[in-house]
């Protein structure tokens, strides 16, 4: 097996409450490859956005380390792009704007950030809409905008902190299907934190359950169901199968929190 290209090493994370400290993360590992589109599914507050937060370097581990490519993130990093929940569009900018903004912070020429942002613009399927503004466009529309302009920055990795949550049931569904071809087409590195058990079977090549807070790894699926991935996969009974086990583990984390 190649060496990962990410390498979380017995992370663990904790805050300072009015309370008193309050662990997150604890003894969390986890490798990932290159190509590879790995899944976190975990009861909320499980610890699951503050490790996305630790490998994006907006934040330090307590203790333990995440390596990318063989060097610790120790700072914001170049190398990840970020997708959030709330879009995090520059309203003041077009929809060119946003997407060939991280190429402009390169200080990549007019020209080129242009064909690169128009590359991304067309693969997401907003081709006429260059010029708009994200006031003027749809939830499902912003949220293409910002994977176009993530990966307009040509990340080693993708990572997504749930950010189809806040679509409705069918633009999500075209989302799942947008990245899907993306990461076909790209083979970028993603990790994809999600409430979804569907969408991180649709999604996932390798699924991680988190146990409740402070968040470690309860258990690890392989994600067998065939590629390439179609959205009605969940008709198959493997896949329900997959689907009740996973659910049972969550299931049993969240009893054990209100308990």
């Amino acid at each position: 097996m190649n060496t990962p290209l990410i390498d979380a090493q017995s992370v663990s994370k904790s805050f300072d409450t009015r309370q008193g400290s309050l662990c997150a993360l604890q003894d969390f590992s986890l490798q990932m490859h290159e190509g590879e589109v790995v899944c976190i599914v975990g009861a909320s507050g499980c610890g699951k956005s503050t490790f996305l937060n630790i490998v994006a370097g907006f934040t330090t581990p307590s203790s333990g380390q995440v390596l990318l490519d063989g060097r610790e993130i120790i700072g914001i990093e170049p190398r990840c792009g970020m997708i959030f929940q709330n879009y995090a569009l520059f309203p003041w900018l077009t929809v060119r704007g946003n997407v060939a903004f991280g190429p402009h912070m390169k200080g990549v020429s007019r020209r080129h950030r242009h064909e690169q942002a128009q590359r991304w613009i067309d693969l997401v399927g907003l081709k006429g809409f260059e010029d708009a503004y994200p006031g003027e466009l749809s939830g499902g529309m912003q949220q293409r905008v910002a994977l176009s302009r993530a990966l307009a920055n040509e990340p080693e990795v993708l990572l997504c902190d749930e950010p189809f949550a806040a679509l409705d049931a069918m633009t999500r569904q075209i989302m799942q299907q947008e990245l899907l071809k993306i990461v076909q087409d790209s083979q970028k590195t993603v990790l994809f934190i999600t409430h979804s058990i569907d969408e991180a079977l649709v999604l996932s090549d390798r699924l991680i359950v988190m146990s409740a807070r402070p968040g470690r790894v309860k258990a690890v699926y392989d994600n067998d169901l065939p590629r390439p991935r179609q959205l009605d996969i969940q008709i198959t009974s493997h896949y329900l199968e997959l689907k009740r086990e996973v659910w049972g583990l969550v299931q049993e984390e969240v009893i054990g929190l209100n308990s």
